[in-house]
């Protein structure tokens, strides 16, 4: 029997398990697809915050090589969104495609002990007051104390645990494709829709763009054969040029639909990534949204597991559940942007978009939410104001923040020690002298801010379970 059950081996999958790994979770994935199978690599984009959370594990700086860097994203023909002026030691949108992620992910997992179960799928669910047991295809049974279904857009855990998705489809037909260019675009991420065609080319840095187009009055099933002069004819519509496209490594269609279960937990049970929500690509914020999911969640479950109250799992619904809505409501705003028909439509979309652009605190919240440093938890009633937000990488004593929060450890900012919770807990020197104590959690937020010593050991067994005795 394991600790945990993680249906899935997608990116989300993969971080969670890792993370309950390494802090000393037993966990089992079982995975539908065989082996050596990839999934197909839709996400192109790794966002700032998702870079901070790979940064805590020690992966940012070898994905870093594997794509470009852009800082600052065109949209709408002339539009620029500047990510440059992020408070991130990464100020840019990493075009990678998921493939280079999942590499990444996958390694860290099976090297913290993480075992992986193939070609199985779930096709059965039954929890008790113990636990969770679920039967698969082949008619095994595999048992766990708690089961994420990270499983995607067709969850066979949502389902099973008879979870509603409510939501739509945007758009039919997507067509996606990674090209070679004869003639690039400059070196952004470039957006724009025209009439009844959307495009938007981002470079990955190894020769090859992503191409994601789309026909307002082609809308045929995901399994209709494409063609690169299907995909170069809307994207010259949309761009006024396909750039030269030309030696395709791979292409697919599919459809966009918005949607998010309503409940992310339910009793031992808990959806993440688009098992749980699934977004438009406008942003690129799908994978990075589901890989938020995973570091929320898996340091409370290693929590309970040692001990800390079972009511620190609900705060995963309540912390990630707005996220997910407003990334629903952000992505959505930018697709519908450019699908605006009509030429003045056109005009005045650019003009407004510039507009609240030039507003630094309207910048900096756009900004914020597209790259998600900008978001925060709510802190309970009384809370020092520094509770919620995201901890910055500020240097600590010898090392940063990032770096002391490898190894799914919590990091203690100014007290002096933590008798009892030293496996669990990192002690360092503060920032700077004279404020409170910070305590931040191992996903990067704070957790707690104070200057009463005496209120330490209450908050580390409430979020990190009982101190280790012996």
């Amino acid at each position: 029997m394991s600790d945990v059950i993680v249906v899935g081996a997608g990116p989300t999958g993969l971080l969670l398990a890792g993370d309950l790994a390494e802090a000393g979770v037993q966990v089992t994935i079982l995975e539908r697809r065989e082996a050596g199978i990839s999934n197909l690599s839709r996400a192109f984009g790794v966002h700032a915050r998702t870079l901070e959370q790979l940064d805590a594990r020690g992966l940012a700086d070898d994905l870093v090589p594997t794509g470009a860097a852009l800082s600052r994203l065109r949209l709408f023909g002339n539009v620029e969104v500047d990510l440059g002026l992020l408070p991130s030691r990464f100020p840019y949108l990493l075009v990678t495609p998921q493939f280079n992620v999942e590499k990444l992910l996958l390694e860290r997992a099976l090297a913290a002990g993480v075992k992986i179960v193939h070609g199985v799928e779930v096709t059965g669910l039954d929890q008790d007051a113990t636990g969770v047991t679920l039967t698969t295809g082949d008619g095994d049974t595999h048992r766990a104390a708690y089961v994420v279904g990270a499983d995607g857009f067709h969850s066979a855990v949502r389902k099973a645990i008879g979870q509603p998705f409510p939501g739509k489809s945007v758009l039919k037909s997507i067509m996606l494709a990674d090209v070679r260019l004869t003639r690039p675009p400059a070196d952004l991420l470039t957006v724009n829709g025209v009439g009844d065609s959307f495009a938007f080319i981002a470079p990955f840095g190894d020769g090859y763009y992503r191409v994601f187009a789309w026909d307002r009055r082609r809308a045929v099933s995901d399994d209709e054969p494409l063609t690169l002069d299907e995909i170069s004819s809307v994207a010259t519509r949309a761009l006024g040029t396909d750039f030269g496209m030309h030696d395709v490594r791979w292409m697919s269609r599919f459809h966009s639909d918005e949607r998010q279960a309503p409940d992310y937990r339910v009793g031992r049970v808990f959806l993440a990534g688009d098992a749980a929500h699934v977004h438009s690509p406008a942003g690129g914020q799908g994978m990075n949204t589901g890989l938020q999911d995973a570091a929320n969640l898996g340091w409370k479950l290693a929590a309970v597991l040692r001990g800390a109250p079972e009511a620190l799992l609900d705060s995963y619904q309540a912390e990630r559940h707005p996220v997910g809505k407003a990334v629903l409501r952000s992505s959505g705003a930018i697709i519908r942007a450019a699908m605006i028909k009509s030429w003045a439509g056109r005009v005045m979309r650019g003009l407004v978009v510039r507009t609240v652009l030039a507003i630094p605190p309207a910048r900096k919240r756009i900004t914020g939410q597209i790259s998600g440093v900008g978001y925060e938890y709510d802190a309970p009633p009384g809370s020092h104001a520094l509770v919620g937000k995201r901890a910055a990488d500020v240097p600590l004593g010898g090392t940063r923040l990032y770096e002391a929060l490898r190894g799914q450890r919590f990091v203690l900012a100014g007290a002096t020690e933590v008798s009892g919770w030293e496996d669990r807990v990192r002690v360092v020197a503060p920032a700077t002298a004279g404020g409170p104590m910070v305590l931040v959690r191992p996903d990067g937020y704070v957790a707690w801010a104070g200057t009463d010593p005496a209120e330490v050991p209450r908050v580390l067994a409430q979020l990190a379970g009982p101190p280790s005795t012996g």
